[in-house]
C-alpha cells in the first residue's frame, strides 16, 4: 500500500507562483515514478510532470516546460511541484500520483494509487 497526500494549492493571481508538495508514504521502490495530474471542470485528467524516484529523471508536459519544475526530496519523502508564472488555464484540481511502470506513464490509468488532490485557482 502507499499513500500519497497533496498539499499547497491556493488562489493566485496570474503571473504568481505556487509550490505544491506530494508527501509519499508506504511501500515505495526507487523504480517507482511519481506523476502529478491536472483535472479541470468538464476535461479529462491531464499528465502535467513526472520524476523517477530513484534516478531522478524527470518527464515535462508541453504546459509545463519552463514554468514548473519537479523536484524530490528524499529526507521528507515528498516530490514538491514550483509553479510559476501561472496561467488562469493553469486552474484545476493537481493530483500526485505513483506508477511502477516504465511505458503509459502520461495516461492516468497507469497510476496505481493517488492522493486525494489540491484545487489550483489562477485569477486574470
Amino acid at each position: 500500500q502507499v499513500q500519497l497526500v497533496e498539499s499547497g494549492g491556493g488562489l493566485v493571481l496570474a503571473g504568481g507562483s505556487l509550490r505544491l508538495s506530494c508527501a509519499v508514504s508506504g511501500q515505495i521502490f526507487s523504480k517507482d515514478f511519481v506523476g502529478w495530474f491536472r483535472q479541470a471542470p468538464g476535461k479529462n485528467r491531464e499528465f502535467v510532470v513526472g520524476v523517477r524516484l530513484g534516478s531522478g529523471a524527470t518527464w515535462y508536459s508541453d504546459s509545463a516546460k519552463g514554468r514548473f519544475t519537479i523536484a524530490r526530496d528524499n529526507a521528507k519523502n515528498a516530490v514538491n511541484l514550483q509553479m510559476s508564472s501561472l496561467r488562469p488555464e493553469d486552474t484545476a484540481i493537481y493530483y500526485c500520483a505513483i506508477a511502477s511502470a516504465d511505458n503509459g506513464l502520461e495516461y492516468p490509468e497507469t497510476y496505481a494509487y493517488w492522493g486525494q488532490g489540491t484545487q489550483v485557482t489562477v485569477s486574470s
